[in-house]
């Protein structure tokens, strides 16, 4: 699996609560922070991209 943030995330700061092993707040917006989703995160980083407010995390 891999994940990545769109422009229009604000930066609010769900996703990295939920999932620090994959997302990480940037300068302006959440990064992802790893090339590949490990297996065993991604329930999480799913969580996190269902959860994100605006849809800004696109799951691959």
């Amino acid at each position: 699996m891999k994940v990545r943030v769109e422009d229009s995330c604000t930066a609010c700061g769900l996703c990295v609560d939920t999932c620090p092993e994959v997302f990480a707040m940037g300068d302006s917006i959440a990064e992802v922070i790893v090339d590949t989703v490990p297996p065993e995160l991604e329930d999480a980083a799913q969580q996190a991209a269902d959860e994100c407010p605006v849809e800004a995390i696109i799951v691959e």
